[in-house]
């Protein structure tokens, strides 16, 4: 289903009569420095390799990722994006009791409805600022075969620490816990599941966020060689296109690049952040803790996501309406980091927007 996503940058063009460039997408929760150094350039290099069949199983992209994770690259699978992941984990794991960890991403719950599933909900709350109580959460787990948690979360941007995760899911061995660490790597890899080693851990790691090339959609599992074993047996041949393997392969061979442009891309946030929020102190928002790229907000009394969101998208920002999160409501947007001018600009206009009359 694609009714589950943000805002959709080439329709708002349409309706504003300009182009996509024209609006600063903060819906997308995309490195705000954009592409890996580099790789674009290379990509140009290498237009040449759509004209031939790519590598079947995208071997030479597991053992690029394998290297960089630190891990078996028998331990590895290459897809579609983590979306491809996502959307057959329940029908490869035979799952029947889902519980997912939100509020959180919509395909989770998508993939659950697809087979047949009714899925149940862990949900955080506002009152502890969307932490998940992890003694909480392990209550919950009775009965439970499979679980959905993405860390840092989506919208709330908040993480489990790697210890906290760790211990959950050693005590609960008969539960398959599916950690999405799509945006791990802006809040730091030392908090990674891949190296853990267990059996019932299933890691969906994702070159599109940190990387900034969604447009390839090319992502990763990483689990024991018997649950790699049962996906492969429901892969589609050529899944993963010759650009986004040989983007993979970039990235795998400029480990120094990788690492220096990562640790920019977290400085630059912490600076953004920090900045972001001193410009809405003393506004009626609520601007909630994340590690992400990304901040949660919420609505004054009297004021709407729908409203906020058309507010800003006359002043050409795309933000996200979080609405149709289960679990949040009409009173929930959410910001992605850019640079300063558009971080400045977008707080500019939310704060002369909830300071009107509604």
């Amino acid at each position: 289903m694609i009714e589950g996503h943000g805002g959709n940058v080439v329709e708002l063009a349409k309706e504003l009569g300009c182009r996509p460039e024209d609006i600063v997408d903060m819906s997308s929760n995309i490195n705000p420095l954009g592409a890996l150094p580099g790789l674009i350039e290379h990509l140009r290099g290498q237009m040449g390799r759509i004209t031939s069949l790519p590598e079947v199983d995208a071997q030479g992209a597991v053992r690029a990722v394998a290297a960089l994770l630190g891990v078996d690259g028998q331990r590895v699978l290459a897809g579609n994006g983590t979306t491809q992941f996502i959307h057959t984990a329940c029908v490869v794991l035979q799952s029947r009791r889902v519980l997912i960890v939100g509020p959180t991403y919509a395909d989770y719950t998508d993939s659950a409805r697809l087979h047949g599933i009714t899925p149940e909900f862990f949900l955080t709350s506002p009152g502890c600022d969307f932490a998940v109580d992890v003694e909480e959460l392990g209550a919950r787990l009775a009965g439970v075969d499979t679980v959905f948690l993405c860390n840092p979360n989506n919208p709330t941007g908040r993480l489990i620490s790697h210890g906290e995760l760790l211990d959950l899911c050693t005590r609960h061995p008969g539960v398959r816990f599916i950690i999405d660490e799509s945006y791990l790597p802006f809040a730091g890899d030392d908090q990674s599941m891949c190296q853990c080693g267990l059996e019932n851990v299933i890691v969906l790691w994702s070159a599109s966020k940190i990387f900034g090339i969604p447009g390839l959609r090319v992502g990763f599992l990483v689990a024991g060689p018997s649950v790699i074993k049962r996906f492969r047996g429901h892969m589609q041949p050529w899944c993963v296109n010759s650009l986004a393997q040989e983007a993979v392969r970039y990235i795998g061979d400029h480990p120094e690049t990788v690492a220096a442009f990562i640790a920019r891309t977290r400085e630059h946030l912490d600076v953004e952040s920090t900045l972001f929020r001193e410009r809405l102190a003393g506004a009626p928002l609520v601007v909630y803790p994340s590690t992400t790229s990304y901040l949660l907000i919420r609505l004054p009394e009297g004021h709407t996501a729908d409203s906020v969101c058309r507010a800003l998208s006359e002043k050409r920002f795309l933000i996200r309406n979080c609405a149709n999160f289960h679990g949040l409501d009409e009173s929930y947007i959410r910001i992605a980091l850019k640079d300063t001018t558009a971080n400045t600009a977008v707080a500019g206009h939310l704060l002369a927007h909830v300071h009107s009359q509604p």
